[in-house]
């Protein structure tokens, strides 16, 4: 029944969210005849004088980045919360708005400008994975803050105002809206089972394994069954982790390889600096949650190739998600990739 299903247009349904996504495989066949670009060639250079990230460099604030060799975190210069918000509500009739208090930080991945996760080594990364971790802790630990997002948004494409590898981090005092369907979502779950929901679901996915990419001891890289972006994926510990402070050092250096070996998949898909938003959806830090398990989320737009994108418009603004290629195909197109980046070949 569900090879017939896939063949044709149906729904599927997100466990974590309790939404649906509308699946039109037929419309593969259709010609393109769209807007078309050309690829831009990955960028070499080690060091940009007039880039805001790089060591050493003079910041828009006119702070000065110091000559760091690694990972380095600050304060986002132009963040989108600020900590001395003060708590203020309105209300007047159907109208309601709240103040909201938080802060933001910037991580850049390396010092040299050019390095993106897939080149980088799994060493290197793990090194990120160590200030993330650390900066869940302490920001987490802030009595005002109760979530800690995680993300990156990789290329020009995806909103991302400077070429040099960083990711951000947003703290805050309320939970956002995705977040907390996704906890309502798993502590239904776990109510019932005391089990926890993605550690049920990828024991269902290892089983079958017709989304799975990528897995080692410790991880699995998966399209998701209700995958809504073309080539979607997730990254999810197939054991239960409420969040990455728990991950020990063979199980973050597990994580750190399954990023390396997931985005270099993603650029030689296209042999292209392949654009998404990444993030870590994980325990929000107001209390004990033993209902979360931890994810890594990629949300890339690419859908032919370098030069072909999927918007978000039209039917999927005002009425329901919706993809063509099933996650099925999207998993079989990455998991046959080689784990060596094609520079390199």
């Amino acid at each position: 029944m569900e090879s017939v299903i896939n063949t044709q247009p149906h729904r599927r349904y997100n466990i974590l969210t309790d939404e649906w996504v509308l699946v039109s495989p037929h419309r593969t066949k259709r010609p393109w005849q769209g807007k078309t670009d050309k690829s831009i060639p990955i960028k070499k250079a080690n060091y940009d004088a007039g880039c805001y990230l790089c060591p050493t460099n003079k910041r828009a604030s006119g702070d000065v980045n110091p000559d760091y060799s690694r990972t380095y975190s600050f304060k986002n210069d132009f963040a989108a919360l600020l900590e001395d918000t003060e708590e203020n509500t309105f209300s007047s009739g159907l109208l309601k708005a709240s103040t909201e208090a938080g802060l933001c930080k910037v991580i850049c991945f390396s010092p040299n400008h050019s390095l993106t996760l897939p080149l980088m080594s799994a060493s290197e990364i793990h090194d990120i994975i160590n200030l993330w971790k650390k900066e869940y802790a302490e920001l987490g630990g802030n009595p005002m803050i109760n979530h800690v997002q995680i993300f990156e948004n990789k290329g020009g494409i995806m909103g991302c105002s400077n070429p040099h590898p960083h990711g951000q981090i947003w703290a805050q005092r309320s939970i956002p809206e995705v977040v907390l369907k996704k906890q309502l979502q798993q502590k239904k779950y776990w109510d019932v089972n005391k089990k926890s929901l993605l550690q049920a679901y990828v024991a269902q996915e290892i089983a079958a394994d017709e989304r799975i990419i990528l897995k080692n001891d410790h991880f699995v890289a998966l399209v998701p069954y209700w995958a809504v972006w073309p080539y979607e994926t997730m990254i999810v510990p197939i054991d239960q982790y409420h969040h990455i402070g728990q991950l020990n050092s063979e199980e973050q250096q597990a994580f750190a390889e399954m990023i390396k070996d997931l985005t270099t998949k993603y650029d030689n898909l296209f042999e292209t600096s392949f654009p998404y938003s990444s993030g870590i959806h994980q325990s929000p830090t107001d209390f004990e949650h033993p209902e979360w398990h931890f994810h890594m989320s990629f949300y890339p737009p690419l859908l032919r190739s370098a030069e072909v994108k999927k918007f978000m418009v039209g039917y999927e603004m005002f009425a329901n998600p919706q993809r063509d290629i099933t996650a099925e195909q999207a998993a079989v197109a990455l998991k046959n990739l080689s784990t060596t980046h094609y520079t390199k070949k």
